[in-house]
């Protein structure tokens, strides 16, 4: 050991002792930086994360590190002193580890020298530290790789120059083999054993956080061969070519082979284990939850994981596909083997492929892939099947990946989250586990599909689909025993008793042709149990299939016991006129929030008129209440006294444009349920909150080109979205745990009263930025002639809380006063003379309800207008999203179900950095620029005081050494 040790000192006496360590240490430093802040454009991406760092490290790392080893035996022998070191008292096996470990001691000092950058993200939003060490972790196996490799090389030549090209070439070798480039060339199973002997390949698994045995192990037995075989390469030097050394040249060969093999076979051994390794994250977003080992070991029958993955694939696919099947071993082992797993590629399997096509609906997806020769479309399979019993749910790869584009042009492709993915559809298909047939006999009430239909009109690729409507309803109603009907019906036909106008008075608005068309049509299914009925969408390519899963799980979803059920009340959509005299859709659309809940969750309409909240609800979502009565507002009321849940989006304005000017407008909501959540404590404010940060809107600008007026359209920023990043949000809370961000639309401000709330439990889930104000106008459109956000700021600026959370026991606003019900039975038997039949009333009003209930109450009665959505998707594609998964949140929340919550807590959805103005972005990229600057500084110093504090040594000339050797006497 103390002579390892010495070698150790001895390279990093040279290293300290001369400019190499502050060259190294410099370029090193620089491209980093010159990587994160000017290649991938930090700032830019605006996410809180290294990846660009870590992205970029086993490039850097191949040159720098075969420059540093490119000396190491290449000058001892070029200079003379390696066979001094091969004649001194010390083991080969010490000299090589000394050399080794003198490298990697400058390469950790140049990796713990980076940490200022990691420290700078952290300090501007809310970094996952779990990534960050294994990246670290991952560059140190990778160096010492390469410097394994580099020293082996350098002990095989003379030649520095040599040695450094030869290591290049190596190292590049083995890192571009397991790229998407080479993989992608071969295909198939030689594409799955490149990316495992691929050294970059490996460097993503562990860099992203997760710690697998296969992959240290893969890193320290390839490390461990190319210091054997330096080893090796040095004693060689030492042989005689005689006889006498034959059997120990013989016995050291084949000792390394007997060891390389051995090394090889224990990789190949562990590949297949996939359950040996530690989740780094924070959340622990590649281990399987709790929640989802708990679904899965409840189990009745078989469940069927089946995936379709094309062997010819897009390249930035390809390297997914062993991550999935990861997972999916995870989850089979966590089953106790209710869970089979297949991976198939249709495209090699005729009867596989005709089932997936015509049963499950699952098609090709046509990829481009472009290269510099030219562009290609690949039609290929990326899809997940999850079959139980009669139920079955596919996700395709827009449901797995999500895509993150680079300024430099290259994109990122990457697993969305696949636990929750995977979770939710296997907890949808067990939950919707029931025959069709059975469905339909426990129907109390016959269920009958109307197609309204313009054969007509229709465009010609939708002109088949009515056909296979008809095929599928009638399909249906044969084997249903009389509970299921169908019927077409042509609104254009003069004979029909329904017409357009009777339609759209139903609230059934007809589909434009195309954009600009005037021409409309109608292909709506609407399907009437009782008194309930659902518009069905059709989602997909509109196949067998397709139109088939829509029916049946709408039948499914009235049918009891088969998820939870959310009531949902929205204001009438009513159409409005438009500057023709004619009439266009309202802009109260709430359809988008209902499809996204209906993922998870049963989905009814509620009519609150009677006063009380339909049976069978289990958490029930107003959205922008107004023009409410007194009986409907007792309804919700009642309904949080008996325990229940309600999440209103209470905002006390809703958006009200212009129909003839085009201009913005909002209007203030009358008879809404300001006064009751007063009562409760919480006190929604009557004005609009404003904030400097904010999401843009797009707004009409008319600028005058050489005396022609030419109006074109604008991202301004709208202070009246206001833009709730993570510092605005309650991170301890479930709900907002996974949310990179919320726009709050034409919020108010949502208040607390403290001695009312004082038994009860409150979270403040969002709240504005501190460069906030009020508005009590409603003037909402932006005067250009003013700088920046078109708003002058009017008030103190400060935060303001924008939704918050309370569970406990509330006292009923109706309490000590009359119940609406019984006004309403005191009239009737005034008109009639006869009592009503028993009602709520009757039975006496709640005055307080049990201490599990729950409220959730949101600033903005407009964040979830399909209007205001759709806009939010033009600008920041995919934005909109965020504000359906707060809603669907806060209902997960509300119903106790937090297992998907919890899961999709854990996904990997990008932490964002705090917004930050151009100087300050500038200032902190500075600050890092100034650290590496002082890092540097200290080992120039360093350097310098080393080189004062040395001795000169006198070299003497070979005349002048063999003079004093013969005048000397030679002591025995």
């Amino acid at each position: 050991m103390k002579q390892t040790l010495a070698i150790i000192r001895k390279e990093l006496n040279h290293y300290f002792g001369s400019p190499m360590a502050l060259i190294f240490v410099g370029v090193f430093l620089a491209a980093n930086l010159f990587v994160v802040f000017w290649i991938d454009a930090f700032w830019s991406r605006g996410v809180a994360d290294m990846r660009p760092m870590f992205r970029w490290m086993p490039i850097l790392l191949i040159f720098l590190i075969a420059a540093l080893t490119m000396r190491q035996w290449s000058e001892e022998e070029q200079t003379g002193t390696l066979e001094i070191l091969l004649t001194l008292p010390t083991r080969l096996v010490q000299l090589v580890l000394g050399k080794f470990l003198g490298v990697m001691a400058l390469v950790l000092v140049a990796l713990a020298l980076t940490l200022f950058l990691p420290i700078t993200v952290a300090l501007l939003g809310n970094l996952d530290w779990g990534p960050v060490w294994g990246g670290y972790l991952a560059a140190v196996l990778l160096a010492a790789v390469y410097a394994a490799i580099g020293l082996f090389i350098s002990s095989r030549t003379d030649n520095q120059i040599v040695s450094l090209i030869l290591t290049v070439l190596v190292i590049g070798l083995l890192y571009l083999i397991g790229t998407s480039g080479v993989t992608d060339f071969v295909g198939g199973t030689w594409a799955e054993i490149l990316r495992a002997i691929g050294l970059g390949s490996r460097f993503e698994s562990i860099e992203r956080g997760v710690i697998d045995l296969r992959d240290l192990v893969y890193y320290l037995s390839l490390a461990g061969l190319f210091l054997l075989l330096n080893v090796v390469s040095l004693d060689v030097k030492r042989w005689s070519r005689t006889g006498n050394t034959a059997v120990y040249r013989r016995g050291i060969t084949l000792t390394a082979l007997l060891l390389g093999a051995n090394l090889i076979l224990v990789n190949g051994w562990l590949y297949p284990l996939t359950g040996a390794r530690v989740d780094l994250t924070e959340n622990n977003e590649y281990s399987l939850s709790p929640a989802t080992r708990d679904l899965l070991s409840n189990l009745q029958e078989p469940l069927l994981i089946r995936g379709y993955f094309s062997e010819k694939t897009h390249p930035l696919l390809a390297p997914l596909v062993p991550n999935i099947r990861d997972m999916l071993a995870e989850y089979k082992i966590a089953s106790n083997g209710k869970v089979v797993v297949e991976i198939i590629d249709p495209l090699q399997d005729a009867e596989k492929e005709k089932e997936a096509n015509q049963t499950y609906g699952i098609q090709p997806t046509p990829l481009q892939a472009a290269d510099r020769y030219g562009a290609s479309v690949v039609n290929a399979y990326f899809d997940i099947l999850i079959r139980y019993g009669d139920q079955n749910e596919v996700l395709g790869f827009q449901d797995l990946i999500e895509v993150q584009a680079y300024r430099s042009g290259d994109v990122d492709v990457r697993l969305r989250n696949l636990e929750y993915d995977l979770t939710r559809a296997i907890k949808k298909t067990v939950y919707g586990f029931q025959s069709i047939d059975a469905v339909l006999a426990a129907m109390a009430e016959p269920a009958k599909l109307t197609l309204f239909v313009t054969p007509d009109g229709l465009p010609d690729w939708l002109a088949e689909t009515p056909t296979t409507i008809q095929k599928v309803a009638e399909d249906i109603a044969t084997n249903s025993g009389g509970k299921f009907s169908y019927e077409m019906v042509n609104p254009d036909d003069p004979n029909s008793p329904v017409t357009r106008d009777s339609l759209v008075g139903m609230g059934l608005q007809p589909f434009p042709v195309s954009l600009f068309s005037d021409q409309s049509y109608y292909l709506h299914m609407l399907l009437q149990i009782g008194e309930e009925q659902q518009l069905l969408f059709p989602s997909g390519d509109l196949s067998e299939a397709d139109i088939r899963t829509t029916i049946e799980s709408a039948l499914k979803r009235s049918s009891p016991g088969f998820l939870k059920t959310v009531g949902l009340w929205t204001p009438p959509d009513i159409p409005q006129p438009d500057p023709f005299g004619g009439q266009q859709p309202s802009f109260k659309q709430y359809q988008m929030i209902a499809e996204q809940l209906r993922q998870e969750y049963t989905v009814r309409p509620v009519d609150l008129s009677t006063g009380q909240v339909p049976a069978g609800i289990d958490v029930l979502l107003v959205i922008a209440p107004q023009n409410m009565t007194d009986k409907e507002r007792y309804a919700i009321d009642q309904y949080l006294m008996q325990g229940g849940a309600v999440v209103v989006a209470a905002g006390n304005y809703y958006f009200n444009p212009d129909p003839f000017s085009g201009s913005l407008g909002v209007a203030p909501v009358e008879d809404g349920l300001r006064d009751m959540l007063a009562s409760y404590g919480i006190n929604v404010g009557q004005a609009l909150v404003m904030d400097m940060q904010n999401e843009p809107f797009p707004i009409q600008i008319q600028r005058d080109l050489g005396g022609v007026p030419v109006v074109e359209i604008q991202a301004l920023d709208y202070p009246f979205f206001v833009d709730v990043r993570p510092t605005g949000m309650d991170q301890k809370s479930p709900i907002l745990a996974s949310l990179p961000a919320v726009t709050m639309n034409w919020a108010s401000p949502v208040t607390i009263d403290e001695t009312k709330n004082a038994e009860r439990e409150v979270t403040v889930l969002l709240q504005s930025s501190p460069n906030a104000w009020l508005r009590t106008t409603t003037e909402v459109n932006p005067n250009l002639e003013l700088p920046d956000l078109g708003f002058a700021p009017e008030g103190e600026l400060k935060s303001y809380p924008l939704a918050v959370s309370v569970q406990g026991e509330f006292e009923s606003y109706f309490k000590d006063k009359p119940s609406p019900l019984e006004a309403t039975e005191a009239e009737q038997k005034a008109e009639t003379g006869e009592a009503t039949q028993e009602t709520p009333a009757a039975l006496g009003t709640l005055e307080s309800s049990p201490d599990n209930a729950r409220l959730v109450i949101i600033g903005s009665a407009e964040f979830l207008n399909d209007i205001i959505l759709r806009l939010s998707d033009n600008l920041s594609r995919g934005r909109y999203v965020n504000s359906l998964q707060f809603a669907q949140n806060t209902i997960d929340w509300s119903v106790e179900d937090l297992d998907l919550l919890t899961i999709r807590s854990r996904g990997t959805s990008a932490r964002l950095l705090n917004p930050l103005t151009e100087s300050q972005q500038t200032f902190w990229e500075i600050v890092n620029y100034v650290v590496a600057l002082l890092a540097l500084i200290g080992l120039g110093v360093l350097w310098w005081v080393r080189r004062r504090n040395e001795q000169p040594i006198e070299l003497m000339s070979p005349e002048e050494l063999s003079q004093q050797t013969q005048t000397q006497p030679v002591r025995a």
